[in-house]
């Protein structure tokens, strides 16, 4: 098996509130391969998200290893941390997190900005981003200009322009109705399958969990549950505007 993307061994992570531990994730052992669909579920409190925060290097190991791309996480400085974070993973939240002062065009660059990317080539990437959610007319327009689904268009074209190998997905449908989440996880699909993005994403509901072709189900931070399925079917307007 490829087990070149990501690489967890015996991970923990505490948190000490005054007096008391709160173990958030317990001795948990994964590898995720490139081009993997991953659904991480389980009830609130079982240390998904904090499993999330670990593999997106917001948050550090109490103990264990992590290892991305082979590179040891806990032996990289912040700089590092924040560069591994710019160009190797895309981030997509419930919130969608836009800029509302400026243009979509301009929030989907923003992360080759950093990168030191000019502005020429950097416009040409964003708008090639946004052709492939179904926003190549969106590109002058505002996110108050736009729907849900649309503004969740304009966040995972932003978490894609830097041309990570994953994508991580906080609840990316959480703030949208049930046709809109289909549009924007059949859109997921299409990215995993097409081009061989990786997509781990944190999810309550079992029918977004379903579009994956792998779960892992956390409880009381362990892993109970790591298995393979049949994702669920692609269709119903994967590029149209939701």
């Amino acid at each position: 098996m490829d087990n070149g993307l990501i690489d967890i061994r015996n991970a923990c992570k505490t948190y000490h509130l005054g007096e008391v531990e709160i173990h958030a994730v317990r001795g948990v052992d994964v590898t995720i391969p490139h081009g993997q669909f991953v659904a991480v579920t389980g009830a609130s409190g079982s240390g998904k998200s904090t499993f999330m925060h670990l593999l997106g290097c917001l948050d550090r190991l109490t103990s264990g290893t992590y290892l991305f791309e082979g590179r040891p996480i806990e032996r990289l400085s912040r700089r590092q941390l924040a560069a591994l974070r710019n160009r190797r993973i895309g981030f997509v939240f419930q919130s969608f997190n836009l800029l509302p002062r400026t243009t979509i065009l301009e929030n989907v660059a923003l992360p080759l900005m950093y990168q030191g990317v000019g502005r020429r080539e950097r416009r040409r990437r964003a708008q090639e981003m946004l052709e492939r959610v179904g926003l190549a007319d969106r590109t002058r327009h505002h996110s108050n200009q736009l729907s849900g689904g649309q503004q969740q268009r304009v966040a995972i074209a932003r978490a894609l322009v830097t041309r990570p190998p994953v994508v991580l997905a906080d609840e990316p449908t959480g703030n949208l109705d049930s046709a809109t989440s289909i549009e924007i996880m059949n859109l997921f699909q299409a990215l995993n399958r097409d081009e061989g993005v990786s997509i781990v994403l944190v999810t309550h509901e079992a029918e977004i969990a379903a579009y994956a072709s792998r779960q892992l189900v956390f409880k009381d931070g362990k892993i109970i549950r790591d298995g393979t399925h049949s994702a669920g079917p692609i269709g119903g307007g994967a590029n149209s505007a939701a």
